[in-house]
């Protein structure tokens, strides 16, 4: 046969194949219909496994691998489709409008001067005083136990990526993203008045602050000391009597009474920081684009490919894939995603319903505007 009538062939089989499927969909809506009538679940494991079982059985010597992802894939459509249908009447996420207000109580971590206070005024306003917390972790305590409306959360830097104690916080704590921002980060190198460059041997700060300024701090000869905050750093060389220095904020030093040696030392500028505003109820703004959640996947041939399928298959995209190990020594990760939609869409609730029926683990964590 010539090439043409071999692709002829192949055409004529894919519009077979694509009537089936568009077949297969309405049958598969029809069955949503019956099982919402019935109080019946979408996902039926023992279903799902027969026929994956008979498909294999069937397929032709060599494809029972491939056979078993096609129809896997299709039967991922399905339950998509399904649970979109079911969606079409289901009420939206119980939810409040985001209530972000200048006399709002607001939680930071550090002191006054940290980065986190000048993501707090972005968001709250100049008039706004934060509740500083000596970690991050104190920060979600005071938001869950309701003794703050909203705190303030540093976790991605432009040029170092992820604020990896953040994430692995969020496991632990009860709290919905409402809102965010990004912060420029203008690092500087800050002494106690009189202390000169050459004396320098250590400088304290966050880690994420010293991996942004590595470079300047080995061209120097100047050890990177790690400390809880920049601004809390800053306030112990203020208060100490060695020759060391902190890097933190120009407009921190200064609130210190330091002097600069050094402005702009950060490895790559201009330098950003986003910082996420959290909250014990979810609260929701009319331009919310943005959803993030958390999960883990069963240790299974495919479990990351059909989770990325979802997506696709959704129209939604997916912003961010974060991975951070389960402390329990099993080598287990955990999955952070970001991807773009609303709660109040359909669509977007069909899929967070199959992420939650269908995962052991699942965890909502807001649905925010993107900064």
């Amino acid at each position: 046969m010539e090439l043409d009538e071999l692709r002829g062939g192949i055409n004529r089989l894919d519009h077979t194949i694509q009537d089936a499927f568009t077949e297969r969909m309405e049958l598969c809506k029809e069955v949503a219909r019956f099982k919402q009538a019935h109080g019946m679940q979408i996902f039926q494991t023992d279903r799902e496994k027969e026929i994956l079982a008979r498909i294999r059985e069937g397929a032709a010597e060599g494809l029972e691998s491939p056979s078993a992802v096609l129809f896997q894939t299709i039967m991922d459509i399905s339950k998509y489709l399904q649970y979109r249908e079911l969606h079409q009447t289901h009420e939206p996420y119980d939810f409040r409008p985001l209530g972000i207000a200048p006399d709002s109580t607001v939680a930071c971590q550090g002191i006054a001067g940290s980065n986190a206070e000048a993501a707090a005024k972005q968001i709250f306003g100049d008039g706004c005083e934060p509740e500083f917390f000596p970690n991050f972790a104190d920060v979600f305590e005071a938001v869950q136990s309701g003794r703050v409306q909203y705190g303030i959360i540093p976790v991605v830097n432009s040029t170092f990526g992820s604020v990896v104690q953040a994430y692995d916080l969020m496991a632990e704590y009860n709290f919905y993203i409402c809102r965010t921002t990004v912060v420029e980060i203008t690092n500087c190198l800050a002494v106690r008045p009189g202390t000169k460059l050459e004396d320098v041997k250590e400088a304290y700060s966050h880690p994420q602050a010293l991996s942004q300024c590595g470079r300047f701090l080995t061209r120097h000869g100047i050890a990177a000391m790690q400390y809880s905050n920049t601004a809390t750093a800053a306030k112990m060389v203020a208060e100490s009597d060695k020759p060391i220095a902190a890097i933190c904020s120009e407009r921190c030093a200064e609130m210190l009474g330091l002097d600069i040696l050094a402005h702009g030392i950060s490895d790559h500028v201009p330098n950003f920081t986003r910082f996420i505003c959290i909250a014990k109820e979810l609260e929701l703004s009319e331009d919310a684009d943005r959803i993030s959640v958390m999960l883990r996947l069963p240790h299974e041939e495919g479990s990351l490919y059909r989770l990325l399928s979802k997506f696709v298959i959704g129209g939604m995209n997916l912003l961010k894939l974060e991975s951070r190990p389960i402390r329990n020594g099993s080598f287990e990760v955990l999955f952070y995603l970001d991807f773009s939609g609303n709660i109040c869409d359909s669509s977007v609730r069909a899929m967070l319903s199959d992420l939650s029926e269908n995962l052991e683990y699942f965890k909502f964590l807001g649905n925010y505007a993107e900064t």
